[in-house]
């Protein structure tokens, strides 16, 4: 059941386009007890579905801008590619930690940008 939870609410954030692996990653090491190059992996596979249904919705919506496209997976493919390599060689703790301080940095940059968000807004 826990893994079923995990997946909803990592295909909840997925959808949104925020990433179901901020909650995914962390959820399979922490709840499953996971390793994080194997919670990484799982990560990989499970983007494939998610991403295709949250893209068909968004295609529906006219939400993409199609010119685009090329430019963003072929750097995408690029980086992924790099990163797989780099992610192997590293160690597991440290791979751990330095997603966790990603994670801590996003979360702090969003928490500025609502803040600035409300401000214009009062005004």
């Amino acid at each position: 059941m826990i893994l079923f939870i995990i997946g909803l609410l990592s295909g909840l954030i997925s959808g949104m386009g925020i990433g179901g692996g901020t909650v995914l990653i962390p959820a399979l090491t922490l709840f499953v007890g996971m390793s994080q190059h194997n919670a990484q992996s799982i990560n990989l596979i499970y983007f494939i579905p998610t991403a295709i249904a949250a893209l068909v919705i968004h295609i529906r919506n006219k939400r993409i801008r199609k010119e685009l496209l090329w430019f963003l997976i072929g750097g995408g493919v690029i980086g992924a590619v790099i990163g797989s390599f780099v992610a192997i060689s590293l160690d597991a703790v440290f791979l751990r930690r330095l997603f966790g301080v990603f994670l801590f940095y996003m979360g702090i940059k969003e928490i500025r940008k609502n803040k600035r968000k409300i401000k214009v807004n009062r005004e």
